[in-house]
């Protein structure tokens, strides 16, 4: 009798066994969206247009998470520049969330959080170089008191005159607003908004929220107070679905490879939309 030895198959490594079956989870979610997305147009057939949001803090050299090299922002304007990104304030957001207002046909709004001197010194620059705008929430403490690091209220007032950037609040201390008392709170959302309105001569209409952690009593406070609308940091695209008191806004960072997570950020917006995952 011929004896045959046995033939071993080579195991399936346990990574490769959850990534195969975390693309068969994803798959029919890519494939089937109940939202019919066209990538085209950016739009689709249950929320309308399309509007991407990107959040920044700081533009320097600092090599940390927050702060995105000079060099790399530029890249990243130039690329949204050659693919035919149009930027817009949150007004026009609101506008065309809200009452159907009209959109250019890749709508971008560039959002930057707390009010850092850099955002004049490298971003406000290389936005009008690509023409494009953005919108700075400030901290008015910070500018108040002339806090290092941060805007003055006479850089602030420049760069709204110029029609680039739009100054809106991030409240007056940072401070948490999930642990803040309903007085507290009323007085972050009164306050920072007065401040900005008397010192540069505009109706403030939008806060954002600090760290983006809010709930829906806190947003009953935000539209109390006479904002239109609030911007948290959640992915996915902005559309008539969204709700405008946590508007989301897609975060960039400073990664090993800046540019190549600012792609990835930009292709996976809507399957993180569709999945429903959120990053706070």
């Amino acid at each position: 009798m011929k004896i045959t030895t046995p033939r071993f198959v080579q195991p399936v490594s346990l990574p490769k066994i959850i990534l195969f079956v975390m693309m068969l989870l994803i798959l029919p979610f890519v494939l089937s969206s109940p939202k019919n997305l066209s990538t085209a147009k950016g739009v689709d057939a249950v929320g309308g247009p399309k509007i991407v949001v990107l959040n920044y803090h700081k533009i320097d050299n600092m090599n940390i998470s927050l702060s995105v090299l000079p060099q790399d922002f530029e890249q990243q304007l130039k690329y949204l520049k050659d693919n035919g990104y149009t930027s817009i304030t949150p007004m026009e957001l609101y506008e065309a969330i809200e009452h159907g207002g009209p959109l250019p046909e890749k709508p971008l709004l560039i959002t930057f959080d707390d009010g850092y001197d850099d955002n004049y010194r490298y971003a406000y620059p290389l936005l009008k170089k690509y023409g494009f705008k953005g919108t700075i929430f400030v901290i008015t403490s910070f500018l108040d008191r002339g806090q290092q690091g941060y805007i003055t209220w006479a850089q602030a007032s420049e760069m709204e005159a110029s029609g680039v950037i739009d100054i809106e609040s991030h409240t007056v201390t940072h401070g948490s607003m999930t642990e803040m008392t309903d007085s507290d709170l009323r007085r972050e959302l009164a306050d920072s908004k007065k401040d900005i309105e008397q010192r540069l001569g505009k109706t403030v209409n939008f806060v954002a929220y600090p760290t983006g952690t809010y709930n829906l009593h806190i947003a009953s406070l935000v539209k109390e107070a006479g904002y239109l609308g609030a911007f948290t940091i959640k992915y996915g695209n902005v559309d008539k679905a969204s709700n405008i008191y946590a508007i989301e806004r897609v975060p960039i960072f400073h990664t090993e490879d800046t540019y190549a997570s600012f792609l990835e950020r930009l292709q996976y917006i809507p399957i993180f939309e569709r999945l429903g995952w959120i990053k706070s």
